[in-house]
């Protein structure tokens, strides 16, 4: 890999954005590294946690702007290309079986907010830097605004994208955008920890788990139900038959 470092502790493998002299700016081969390496770390069946995190000061400045000049009306085949290349990675984490947990400190800024907040659980340190700045450069907080949308309410979402000012950990806890606020030294420690805890679990009731949580976050309640009706007679007929 050239901008991802890959490391596993027993069933849980640690994906580190390594661009530290770019503040881990996702440019085209970090992006598809990073999907790449969500798709394997999902295939493997010694994996059972993932969690992600960012080299140096920052977890993720965004993209990686200075690409942006070779995205031009002219080339739309690339433009087309990076438009999916980053829809896909953002939406590969409600896809896995395997839940991520992002680690953040510095700067999750932009793409690198999204991001974070793609992850299933968030651990972000108290200093944080976390926003949407885009407008501030004249361009749109686009793909990222999806999940944005899904995880506050609308007139938070919209704060965050139309006056383009960050968050420190506390403010983004108060938004329900991370589950803990440590200290900086803490990040990661904390994100394995949380990991670890996961990764003990039966990997078939964290897959079913997860599976159902993305299907019913959307659904109305009736099908919503249905959905976790569907799972428990699963889960029951699998556990009989482990039992016999």
């Amino acid at each position: 890999m050239q901008h991802l470092l890959i490391e596993d502790r027993g069933a849980v493998r640690i994906l580190t954005l390594n661009r530290p002299a770019k503040h881990n700016a996702l440019n085209t081969v970090l992006t598809q590294e990073l999907l790449d390496s969500l798709r394997a770390a999902d295939r493997d069946p010694a994996i059972h946690a993932v969690v992600l995190t960012g080299a140096g000061k920052s977890f993720c400045a965004g993209a990686d702007t200075t690409e942006f000049s070779a995205l031009t009306p002219e080339e739309p085949q690339a433009v087309t290309a990076r438009a999916d290349l980053t829809t896909a990675l953002h939406l590969v984490f409600s896809q896995m079986n395997k839940p991520v947990i992002s680690a953040v400190r510095g700067n999750a800024l932009g793409g690198g907010a999204g991001l974070a907040i793609a992850c299933d659980l968030a651990v972000m340190s108290e200093t944080v830097r976390f926003g949407y700045p885009e407008l501030k450069h004249g361009i749109v907080a686009a793909v990222v605004m999806a999940n944005l949308v899904r995880q506050v309410g609308r007139k938070q979402a919209f704060e965050l994208v139309a006056l383009a000012e960050p968050l420190d950990g506390p403010g983004a806890k108060a938004m329900g955008l991370c589950n803990r606020v440590v200290p900086d030294a803490q990040v990661l420690e904390t994100a394995l920890q949380m990991a670890q805890t996961i990764a003990g679990w039966s990997p078939v009731a964290m897959a079913t788990t997860k599976r159902s949580f993305h299907r019913v976050a959307d659904l109305a309640l009736g099908p919503a139900l249905e959905v976790g009706r569907d799972a428990n007679v699963m889960m029951r007929g699998f556990r009989k038959a482990k039992e016999a």
